[in-house]
């Protein structure tokens, strides 16, 4: 019998966006061929914002198209940061 184990990948990162220091939350989505990370933070009022992140051919993370606060779309490149420097780390 033989089991294989898949490290599950989430962390939490503090970025500045919007004018203002925002945390967002990443998972990495199992069981996909693209592979993917859903993205969640909150607006000024309190709303939760979820959104996906994919790998293009690229090597970059780029959000798949939404409708999103401008302050999101302007930040992608941090998130990509965010999502590779985790990924280096494991």
């Amino acid at each position: 019998m033989q089991i294989n184990f898949t490290k599950v990948v989430h962390f939490t990162r503090l970025i500045k966006a919007g004018g203002r220091l925002r945390e967002f939350n990443f998972r990495k989505l199992r069981g996909l061929e693209q592979e993917t990370f859903t993205v969640d933070t909150v607006d000024d009022r309190g709303n939760r914002i979820l959104l996906r992140m994919e790998k293009d051919g690229n090597n970059h993370w780029g959000i798949v198209q939404q409708i999103l606060p401008r302050w999101i779309p302007e930040n992608e490149d941090k998130l990509h940061e965010a999502i590779e420097d985790e990924l280096h780390r494991n």
